[in-house]
């Protein structure tokens, strides 16, 4: 019989190709998604590529009662992925009490139906960002957290804190943190990738955009940060990678026959890119040139980051395996793809 694995906010960009990859991997998977943020045919995409369409429940987290009655239909739970939030810093300056209420709430909700249930595995999407401005790189887990440049961050890091306190109360439940810097890239078969319920202000769906019209052209924000060529400095990641780091998580977690104090790793490539360097190695993959127009600083930004991913190697046995340019090359394939359709 096949391990069930709950995923919440499994219809959205990292949930869906993470949902993929526990499929291939002998997974059952059972999504929960309010589709607030993301699409029902992300169940079709997941289909097209794995063959199977995981069991779908269309619920808002941040209900209760809605979300305790698919607890009681599904029974044998071995595990839950925590993806459902809300995820974009500017709205989340804009809109700070729609991010505590959404993000914060539905993490209380889905612990509580953890220690009820008495599920023994717990997953966290959490955030580079809880990290804040750092003054010392790379980063690790260990690092200091600073002041969160964002209500958004700051809901990741009320998140983990939720969770610590939640693992030493309910020491049976075991419980990791994911800290993931950018994700960023689509499937390597074209038929899935990201797909912005609004307009996107992250790099990536921009470059895209811009490169097959949507926009008529990228702004890069800030152009003097103390970085080798003034712009801000991430650490980019593919979202298979992402995808295959949560499964290796989980795998982690079941395989521990002991109680375990809550678990915070790293997911990151390691390595910094800039977002000049990034808009360079996308021209160079695609063909394309874009035009470039340059803007002051975002409220919310973080001037560079980028991680120490010794943990996840020794911890989880990962490390990324594909680099920028493959980012790059993927999330162009989709893209296309996605405008034909």
């Amino acid at each position: 019989m096949k391990q069930k694995i709950v995923v919440t906010g499994g219809t959205g960009y990292i949930g869906s190709h993470t949902v993929i990859d526990l499929i291939q991997q002998g997974f059952e998977v059972i999504i929960l998604d309010s589709l607030a943020r993301s699409e029902k045919k992300s169940l079709c995409q997941i289909e097209a590529v794995t063959g199977q369409q995981p069991t779908f429940y269309k619920v808002d987290l941040c209900h209760k009662s809605k979300l305790e009655a698919i607890f009681e239909t599904e029974k044998n739970i071995v595990g839950i992925i925590h993806f459902a939030a809300y995820k974009y810093v500017d709205e989340s300056v804009k809109e700070p009490l729609l991010y505590f209420e959404n993000n914060i709430s539905s993490l209380i909700n889905i612990l509580d139906i953890v220690a009820k249930h008495q599920i023994p595995n717990f997953v966290f999407s959490s955030s580079c960002s809880v990290y804040g401005n750092i003054t010392s790189l790379p980063v690790k887990e260990d690092t200091p957290l600073n002041k969160a440049e964002s209500p958004y961050a700051r809901t990741k890091q009320i998140g983990e804190m939720i969770i610590e306190d939640f693992s030493k109360a309910y020491p049976n439940n075991k419980c990791i943190s994911l800290r993931y810097f950018n994700p960023v890239g689509a499937h390597e078969s074209g038929l899935i990738g990201e797909s912005p319920s609004v307009v996107p202000n992250n790099l990536v769906p921009r470059i895209t955009g811009t490169a097959i019209g949507i926009f008529d052209e990228l702004k890069i924000f800030g152009t003097d940060f103390p970085t080798r060529d003034g712009s801000c400095i991430r650490d980019y990641i593919h979202v298979m990678d992402i995808a295959e780091a949560h499964t290796a998580a989980l795998r982690m977690v079941m395989q521990q026959n002991e109680a375990m104090p809550h678990e915070i790793i790293n997911l990151g490539s390691g390595n910094g890119v800039s977002v000049k360097e990034a808009v360079a190695a996308f021209e160079k993959v695609s063909g394309k040139t874009l035009k470039v127009a340059y803007a002051p600083p975002r409220e919310g930004d973080v001037i560079s980051i980028y991680s120490d991913c010794s943990k996840s190697k020794s911890k989880l046995n990962w490390t990324a395996k594909r680099n920028i340019e493959d980012m790059m090359r993927t999330a162009w394939i989709w893209e296309q793809n996605r405008q034909k359709k």
